[in-house]
């Protein structure tokens, strides 16, 4: 399996990429809310921010197999922008996933505190190349009297995965620095691209991600065996994607999630057992900022 990390931008990445076409796009851009990045200013106009999308979506659309899918994650006041982003760049919308967050924004004097992202999942043509109907194992509610023999099926709802926010939510999961502040501040959990790569691709697909910040696209497709490639700018989150492809840490094992899956259809073909990937007794990517 390749697992491919490019120091490029995206688009200039893409428009020399002759290789095999992407089966599998997870697109999580920085939002345009201001936030700070080392490498990137988030704070440009909105229709230069959603033209840069746009450009980034037809890039991807043309250099993706028939049916492939992408899964474009914003913040939820943004939706109706990337569903005019997606369908204007050739993609076919297919689900509108609520990622619902474990803690919430203080509401405001007008209007409710926000508690989720969204996820856009769209595919290259009407029906996608690859749907697996993943089922889950959640914990009983208190509704609930009894659990499902054979779980429940996932839905647009995911409401059962943490994000890596400041605090004990985060766990051990987020890269710091040697001040123990963490160098990304959006890090994607690893539980969530399992998910998707689960969903939407088989073994040997080629995932595609072309914001890569700390690699835990491409940390997730190495261990389901799917081949990866991403892009990042900066510096120091492309040396701790480098370095983390290398030494994976125990909490970037995946294998913890398995059991949660047990009931989807074919979960060993989908998830097949990787013998080749070693994990690593302690965290060896000593992180100095510069």
């Amino acid at each position: 399996m390749t697992c491919e990390i490019a120091k490029i931008d995206c688009i200039e990445f893409l428009q020399k990429y002759n290789g095999n076409n992407f089966d599998l796009t997870f697109l999580d851009p920085p939002f345009n809310q201001s936030k700070e990045y080392r490498s990137y200013d988030d704070d440009i106009a909105p229709h230069k921010y959603w033209n840069w999308m746009k450009n980034i979506c037809e890039l991807i659309f043309h250099k993706s197999s028939d049916g492939s899918s992408i899964y474009f994650m914003q913040r939820e006041k943004n939706t109706e922008q990337v569903l005019n982003v997606l369908q204007s760049a050739g993609w076919t919308f297919q689900n509108l996933i609520i990622w619902k967050k474990m803690t919430s924004a203080v509401p405001s004097e007008i209007r409710f505190g926000k508690q989720y992202q969204i996820i856009v999942f769209a595919t290259k043509g009407k029906r996608a190349r690859v749907f697996n109907r993943i089922r889950i194992d959640p914990p009983l509610l208190e509704t609930q009297k009894y659990r499902r023999p054979n779980g429940v099926y996932v839905t647009d709802i995911w409401d059962d995965i943490r994000e890596l926010t400041s605090g004990y939510f985060s766990g051990d999961e987020p890269f710091r620095d040697e001040n123990g502040e963490r160098v990304h501040k959006q890090q994607s959990p690893i539980h969530l691209l399992t998910r998707i790569i689960l969903s939407s691709t088989k073994v040997s697909d080629l995932v595609f991600d072309p914001f890569a910040g700390t690699g835990t696209t491409l940390i997730a497709s190495k261990q389901l065996q799917r081949n990866s490639i991403g892009t990042e700018i900066d510096n120091i989150n492309f040396e701790i994607i480098k370095k983390r492809i290398q030494n994976l840490r125990p909490t970037d094992n995946i294998r913890k999630l398995y059991s949660y899956y047990r009931f989807t259809e074919n979960l060993s073909g989908l998830w097949p057992d990787n013998e080749n990937v070693k994990f690593i007794n302690e965290n060896p990517i000593q992180l100095k900022m510069i």
